[in-house]
């Protein structure tokens, strides 16, 4: 068996369908062969505000926690999913950029990792990963030349904790892992999907297509983690059970607990009229709806306590 085949093979454990697509505005219609880059995407403009914020009940942890691990500057790219999938290389045509630990590899184990450097200013050893996105010229798109274009480095990595509207929240352990959208959302159905994409300008604007945005914007790609963990696991099989979402009004389901909520925005600086497209696996089409995101929690347990302190007591903080 190949990697690439064990690979698809885990996906397929994790509830990956093949009959039918989604697009990404939403809505079944059956599998084509042939890309959906131009219909993928959509003018900002005409994209409606999101909801509100829940409301916050009293004693609540309101406060915020914002630190800098840098945007990938240094080129740490590879083709591995330590949650995943570990000790796989992973598809050739779906790359990955870091922030964070230094060291994430396809060997990486939580005592090489806990012993690595960072790019966080803070000292968060964390590692922080999603697929690259590429800028498409015309002898990348079509069917045969679906893993083209050229890696664009992001003009800014922004992480932020927040708190939870319903009650305090409870430090994350050590190697917990979080994740977030569906890699194999064009084929498996928009049920774990959770792509949002916007503009600097418009934040309230959210789409899970890819965004046009007015000239000196921004496109942003807005992951927003689970925040209920279950108190025992820091993984499960379906890397999900142990992290889940809460319900609309923040609260945690029973039995479950609420941890810090970690919000990754990721800003390209992209011309209005380019096209773009992130990594995906064989069978997805480069859908926006695709997009995801993961991490492994390596904060320093002192560090830890100072985030939820944070969050807490109700301060915006700003940790360099």
């Amino acid at each position: 068996m190949t990697v690439t085949l064990a690979l698809e093979l885990v996906l397929v454990l994790l509830g990956c369908g093949a009959a039918w697509q989604v697009a990404a505005g939403g809505g079944a219609r059956q599998a084509t062969a042939t890309g959906l880059l131009g219909s993928d995407f959509v003018d900002i403009s005409f994209v409606a505000p999101g909801p509100t914020s829940p409301a916050t009940a009293p004693g609540a942890a309101t406060g915020t926690y914002t630190w800098d691990c840098g945007r990938n500057e240094n080129g740490h790219r590879n083709t591995a999913n330590i949650v995943v999938a570990p000790g796989f290389p992973g598809q050739p045509h779906h790359v990955h950029d870091y922030v964070g630990n230094l060291s994430t590899a396809v060997g990486s184990t939580p005592k090489t990792l806990s012993a690595a450097g960072t790019t966080c200013g803070n000292g968060d050893r964390s590692t922080y990963f999603w697929p690259v996105l590429r800028t498409v010229g015309p002898m990348d798109a079509g069917e045969h030349a679906v893993h083209g274009g050229e890696i664009q480095v992001p003009v800014d990595v922004t992480l932020t904790f927040s708190g939870n509207p319903r009650g305090n929240v409870v430090p994350m352990p050590q190697q917990l892992a979080g994740t977030v959208g569906d890699a194999v959302a064009f084929t498996n159905g928009p049920q774990k999907a959770a792509a949002t994409w916007t503009c600097s300008s418009t934040p309230e604007r959210r789409t899970t297509a890819y965004p046009r945005c007015p000239a000196g914007d921004q496109v942003q790609r807005v992951f927003d983690f689970p925040s209920c963990w279950d108190g025992r696991q820091v993984d499960s099989e379906s890397h999900r059970a142990h992290l889940v979402f809460p319900s609309p009004d923040g609260s945690c389901a029973r039995n479950t607990f609420p941890v810090p909520q970690l919000r990754l925005t990721v800003a390209y600086g992209i011309a209005p009229d380019a096209l773009f497209r992130i990594d995906a696996f064989e069978g997805q089409n480069n859908s926006p709806l695709t997009d995801h995101a993961f991490f492994v929690n390596l904060m320093p347990e002192p560090l830890m306590a100072k985030v939820v302190d944070c969050l807490n007591s109700g301060q915006s903080c700003q940790d360099d």
